[in-house]
């Protein structure tokens, strides 16, 4: 090798970013080229070489030329490994950012933004109370938001059933307690009525009692007066009641009662009250009938008692009754007053005979 070609050689070798030195020895380890890439002023701290031996071979003989010693320094090899560092440390920025800018990407395309959905939806089925809805997820990858979705449609839609039998439940129930308070209504009203009667019917003969007769009448009195219509009272006292007692018996007067209300019942208006306001005393109050008409009317009664018989146990029971009829007048405010002065017609009618009527 010529001169020019180890200068050559020694030049590219310096060039080398590792290199910062070369020495050429031939066979003797003499120094034939000494080349450095510094100065002595700007030398490296620390310095270590590489010697390399140099052969030819011939006639398959290895003939040695010389050695060839590189050398090299820490600084370099410190700047080669902060390179190599730098290098790896911004890969691993580089590779680290990727990996989060793709996590944060699948974080919200598969979980935060379903959830955030799932949440939403959630929230109008709470707020609206409408458990027909059901959760509607737009991503449909199966994962764990999917099973979710589908184990809250399946509560929802088993708390639509529970809620839809307790509707039913409560709609039987209401049906039931509104036909239990009909029909409880309907007994109270039949009990109410039937406390009515026994508060103002005699029960016996089904006439009204003396307290309700005298109630009713004063307020049909109050009336009368108001239209300045006439209003008539009759006082009727069967006759011999204590004789028919003492002789047929307690059961054949009470029949004797009731056939005489039954009897009157049949002469009178609906407008006309008939009350047993003593033991065998009877009164019947008119409305809007004067003294004539009440005469006529006491003595059909007076006529249909005396015509008739009572067949009580095999026995024929004739009775008769004596009446007094008062008719009001404008200066009368209460029936007590009308009945005042009826009350000494039938006395007066037992004194001239009885079986009669007296006004």
């Amino acid at each position: 090798m010529t001169k020019s070609q180890l200068d050559a050689l020694v030049a590219g070798l310096v060039k080398m970013p590792i290199i910062v030195g070369v020495d050429i020895l031939d066979k003797s380890a003499n120094n034939i080229i000494s080349e450095r890439s510094y100065t002595p002023a700007s030398a490296p701290l620390s310095v270590f070489d590489k010697k390399l031996d140099i052969y030819k071979t011939l006639n398959e003989e290895k003939i040695f030329l010389g050695s060839l010693r590189l050398y090299s320094s820490s600084g370099v090899v410190l700047d080669r490994v902060l390179f190599g560092y730098s290098l790896i440390v911004i890969t691993a920025i580089i590779k680290l950012s990727v990996l989060f800018w793709l996590f944060i990407w699948a974080l919200n395309r598969y979980l935060a933004i379903p959830l955030k959905e799932l949440m939403s939806q959630v929230n109008e089925v709470q707020l609206s109370h409408n458990i027909s809805k059901r959760i509607d997820l737009s991503s449909t990858e199966e994962n764990e938001l999917s099973q979710l979705q589908e184990h809250i449609n399946k509560m929802l839609s088993a708390m639509q059933k529970d809620r839809n039998g307790l509707l039913e439940d409560e709609k039987t129930k209401r049906n039931w307690l509104e036909d239990a308070v009909a029909k409880l209504t309907e007994e109270l009203q039949i009990s109410n009525r039937k406390l009515k009667e026994l508060a103002t019917i005699d029960s016996m003969t089904g006439a009204l009692n003396r307290g309700s007769f005298f109630e009713t009448a004063q307020h049909l009195f109050v009336l009368s007066q108001r239209q300045k219509s006439p209003a008539s009272f009759i006082l009727m006292d069967l006759d011999h009641f204590k004789m028919i007692n003492d002789t047929y018996g307690h059961f054949s007067g009470d029949q004797v009662l009731i056939h005489f209300t039954q009897t009157i019942k049949t002469l009178l208006r609906k407008s006309d009250l008939i009350g047993r306001v003593s033991g065998e005393e009877f009164a019947i109050f008119l409305s809007n009938t004067g003294n004539d008409d009440a005469f006529r009317l006491a003595d059909k009664i007076k006529k249909a008692i005396g015509n008739s018989t009572l067949e009580i146990d095999g026995k024929t029971v004739i009775y008769t009754v004596s009446l007094g009829v008062e008719t009001s007048e404008q200066k009368d405010h209460l029936i007590d007053e009308l009945f005042k002065r009826a009350d000494l017609k039938p006395y007066k009618a037992k004194d001239k005979g009885r079986d009669r009527v007296e006004k």
